[in-house]
């Protein structure tokens, strides 16, 4: 197992993934980190919990609306629009599939 280390919010949290990942992690860590900047700036130091909680449901929010789109894209499916249509399924698969991960991840964060 590999270790990163993902900052958010000024804190440093230790994340441990499977070898391979770091990368991803980090990045995903960043996309988390940009939400709650954005947050910071608009709200103020609201304390941590409610920092993450309106960025999971920034994140929550992009999520549904990219599964809309997509919807809509299946439903219309005509040439370059069902390639599109399937490029993006295949993206939201990996989407769905990334809560368990996240899960995974938190937990082993936590027991770090």
């Amino acid at each position: 197992m590999a270790h990163v280390s993902v900052t958010v919010n000024g804190r440093a949290f230790a994340i441990t993934c499977e070898d391979g990942q770091e990368t991803r992690i980090r990045k995903l860590g960043e996309y988390v980190e940009s939400k709650v900047t954005k947050f910071v700036d608009s709200v103020g130091q609201v304390g941590e919990a409610r920092l993450l909680l309106l960025a999971a449901l920034a994140i929550a929010d992009e999520l549904a609306d990219t599964e809309e789109a997509l919807r809509l894209a299946r439903k219309s499916g005509n040439g370059a629009e069902a390639e599109a249509a399937a490029a993006a399924e295949a993206a939201a698969s990996g989407i769905i599939a990334r809560p368990k991960q996240v899960e995974a991840i938190a937990a082993r964060s936590q027991s770090s």
